[in-house]
């Protein structure tokens, strides 16, 4: 009878509070009435937030009687704030609409901090292309818009080769920005190169596109050593329909594109997306030296084509929790630049499968990745290859067959291991779990991340008899206290990774931001590392032409060369993002470097008469079968080199329609010649190309933007200033004396070394897209780079670039309804 009576007292208590008690209902949409999905909706006072339906509903209950801030944020959108009244019993409905993100710092991003903020609120220069942006190119290569954002080194090998680089030493394989997609690293497995082309996903599925200037490896691993590259692509739920692309344009170029995506419920929606791209490269070819006889790459093929296709289902497990898979792959066939010549990539595949599971507290993420490939090879060495059997009388048949594994040696009458074949059968796995949750004031981020890279090249470029397993696992924390009412906020950050091969290192973060009515300042440092990839450890590459540095080497002379470790470098930046004036935004950042054991490009260390005789303890003839050390190209740390610069960008909004933009960046360095640490190819003499910059020290745009009624366009122009850029056996600079013994080093139109030097890069061009809208559903765009056709060469063994136009009709069927 007791607890039958307690239990209706208890009922009747519950009873009064909820009657205590008020909810909140509402629908979020855009400027025209479509339908927000996925908003955030939160009532700033009691912390307590959820995220709108595929409708762009919402619904919060139990909420106290009494006055509320209600925030609402949406990626590319303002936010918008509102007081509303919660009164006992009775539910308060409002509607919201959100405007795209006009002013400049009502932006918000999530790549910082991995949740969705105002760019205000970010200790980081960070540039965002932003969805209209990305809708509004015609071209299928996202990478090219790179090239409009402030601090970024935009560089283009080709037609299809694109590539970025951030503050400082460049080459033909750069690996030192790390690159994500949706939460997965993007890199390949034994290069750590990013992706680039081989991404699964496609250009209409890429929601936004954040760059993070500067270390920033905190949250997501040890290798944002010079920056971050992050996509995010459209959730199903945000943006359904089905998307067709049709384009082409010149150098044959044609691709298709098809994006579906659809909402089932409201708590299941799918997605698929595919993609088949193909064209044509410029007419060049990297001449291939065999003493000074130059030749043609031996069976060039310009003619490039990808295929993707990928799938992802999200499942809600409840109202701001959402459970995803995916599974995406792509086919590539095109032409790489590296430094030590240019690779034909033949059915080169990426596999990816990701599940994660998203919550405001809770983050978990696994995938897995696959490296495929059997035929790519080097065509600078099947080239050499090739010429040594024709010139010893071999058949044009037998000649062309050995090329891809051996070489003629003709003093001695036999055929060495030279072999120019690429293969890959490389895998990754990761896992990470995070936590996040704020008292009052305070916010934590902590979690934990496994990496396990499994190289393996069939022993064709590595030296890795039975593959190569490197394991890195990491642990992070990053405190935030915020004053909202003052405008401080502070942020503590640490991390520690754990190599198979390099041990423990220390990554850690502080930053200071200060807001004010008009923008805010902050300081900032940072600490982020570089671990060498399995490339630069375990490379057996043309018969041991190239080796990885894993063990260090000893000289015919008894010098040594250490063993490659971690770089590391030290930043500090002061920046400041805000209002100057009603129309005009500035986003300005100062930054120092201080670089420790900086690893170099490819370098030959058998210089001056001297040979390579052991590969740590071990003869090199034990190592590489055959060889006599006599020429050898590897990594090398560098002693301490500082690096500073300062990034510029400027927004101007004539109107809702017209905007123009102009961004100036500078970059310099100090280089102590004194410090023999900085002696990259060990010859007593530290020299500029010890240490190449590969960097412009000035770069500038201009860019207009125009969008009203159904017509949109933009126009860029982008100095370079002309810069040198040594990469391996690659050389584009001017002519010049590099020791100053009265001799030229480097000559300008001539062959250098095993390499034409064509002359410095750099200079200017201008890019252009305009678009028009017919329907809704129906519209025309073009795209055009270079577009007055000046002669220019942007990335070293690579051919000037020429005027290309892009021509893309789209068609999408939006199954959102407007209400």
């Amino acid at each position: 009878m007791k607890k039958i009576l307690y239990f209706f007292i208890l009922l009747f208590v519950q009873l009064m509070n909820a009657q205590d008690n008020g909810s909140i209902t509402g629908r979020i949409s855009d400027e025209n009435g479509s339908s927000l999905p996925g908003a955030s909706v939160q009532i700033d006072e009691l912390k307590k937030s959820t995220s709108t339906d595929y409708e762009g509903k919402f619904l919060m209950t139990n909420i106290p009687v009494g006055n509320y801030t209600l925030t609402v944020t949406f990626v590319g959108y303002g936010s918008s704030i509102q007081t509303v009244k919660v009164e006992s019993g009775k539910s308060t409905t409002v509607e919201i609409s959100l405007k795209s993100s006009v002013n400049e710092l009502d932006e918000i991003t999530v790549s910082a901090n991995k949740k969705a903020q105002k760019i205000t609120d970010v200790p980081a220069t960070i540039n965002i292309i932003k969805a209209k942006d990305i809708e509004q190119f015609s071209s299928f290569n996202l990478g090219e818009l790179a090239a409009r954002q402030k601090g970024v080194d935009f560089v283009r090998a080709g037609v299809l080769g694109t590539g970025i680089n951030i503050r400082g030493f460049n080459s033909a394989f750069n690996s030192k920005n790390l690159q994500m997609t949706d939460d997965r690293i993007s890199t390949l497995v034994a290069t750590g190169l990013p992706l680039g082309t081989m991404e699964t996903v496609i250009k209409d599925d890429t929601e936004r596109v954040e760059i993070l200037l500067g270390p920033n490896g905190t949250l997501y691993g040890p290798n944002a050593h010079n920056g971050l590259v992050n996509s995010i692509t459209k959730s199903p739920f945000k943006h359904q329909g089905t998307t067709l692309a049709l384009g082409g344009g010149t150098q044959n170029v044609f691709t298709t594109r098809l994006r579906h995506a659809q909402a089932v419920s409201d708590k299941f929606a799918y997605k698929f997306h595919f993609e088949r791209s193909q064209g044509t490269e410029f007419k060049y070819t990297d001449t291939v030296y065999v003493g000074n006889t130059g030749y043609k790459e031996l069976e060039l093929d310009r003619d490039f084509d990808t295929q993707k296709y990928g799938a992802g289902l999200h499942y809600k497990v409840a109202d701001n929790s959402e459970l995803i898979g995916y599974y995406g792959h792509s086919n590539n066939n095109n032409i790489g630049v590296t430094s030590a010549g240019r690779n034909q990539i033949k059915d080169w595949t990426i596999d990816v499968a990701q599940l994660k599971y998203v919550s405001p507290r809770v983050f978990l993420n696994t995938y897995y990745t696959w490296s495929k490939t059997d035929d790519t090879y080097a065509m600078n060495q099947r080239t050499q290859n090739y010429v040594s059997f024709k010139n010893a009388g071999f058949s044009e048949e037998e000649s062309l067959r050995r090329s891809y594994y051996e070489q003629w040696f003709a003093p001695a009458g036999i055929a060495l291991k030279r072999g120019a074949v690429f293969k890959d059968a490389s895998n990754r796995f990761n896992a990470e779990g995070q936590y996040n949750n704020n008292w009052k004031n305070f916010f934590l981020t902590a979690g934990v991340q496994y990496q396990l890279d499994m190289a393996d090249s069939k022993g064709t470029y590595l030296l890795d008899d039975g593959g190569i397993d490197i394991a890195q696992t990491g642990v992070y924390s990053q405190f935030e206290y915020k004053l909202p009412e003052s405008g401080w906020n502070f942020l503590a950050a640490l991390r520690v990774d754990n190599h198979d091969f390099y041990g423990s290192n220390v990554l850690p973060k502080a930053a200071i931001t200060k807001k004010f009515d008009k923008g805010t300042f902050r300081l900032t440092y940072g600490k982020g590392m570089a671990v060498p990839s399995i490339l630069n450890m375990k490379a057996n590459m043309f018969g041991g032409l190239v080796l990885g540095n894993a063990e260090g080497f000893t000289l015919s002379d008894g010098s040594k060369v250490a063993r490659l470790d971690v770089e590391s470098i030290h930043s500090y930046e002061v920046g400041y993002k805000g209002q100057l004036a009603k129309s005009l935004f500035i986003d300005a950042n100062a930054y120092y470097n201080q670089s420790d054991k900086f690893i170099s490009p490819l370098i030959n260390i058998a210089t001056g008469g001297r040979t390579v005789t052991h590969v740590g303890n071990k003869p090199i003839g034990d190592v590489v079968p055959g060889s006599n050390g006599a020429y050898v190209l590897t990594y090398s740390n560098f002693g301490k080199v500082d690096t500073y610069g300062f990034d510029l960008g400027f927004n101007y909004y004539f109107n809702d329609a017209f905007r123009a933009a102009l961004n100036y960046s500078y970059f310099g360095r100090d280089l102590d010649k004194n410090d023999l640490g900085n002696d990259g190819d060990k010859n007593g003499v530290v020299t500029e190309t010890d240490l190449p910059i590969n960097t412009p020290t000035h770069k500038m745009s201009l860019g207009l933007h125009y969008n009203k009624g159904k017509f949109y366009g933009a126009i860029y122009g982008r100095y370079v200033q002309k810069y040198d850029f040594f990469s391996g056996i690659n050389i584009a600079a001017k002519t010049q004396d590099l020791n100053g013994d009265g001799v030229n080093d480097v000559v300008e139109n001539a062959k250098n070394g095993r390499t034409w030097n064509y002359g410095q890069l750099g200079g200017f061009t201008i890019d252009a897209n305009a678009g028009y809208n017919f329907t809704e559903r129906l519209s025309l765009g073009v795209s055009a780079t270079n577009l007055l056709n000046a002669e220019i060469r942007e990335f070293v063994a690579s051919p000037a670039i020429k005027t290309l136009v892009n021509v893309e009709m789209k068609y999408t069927i939006d199954f959102f309804q407007k209400k």
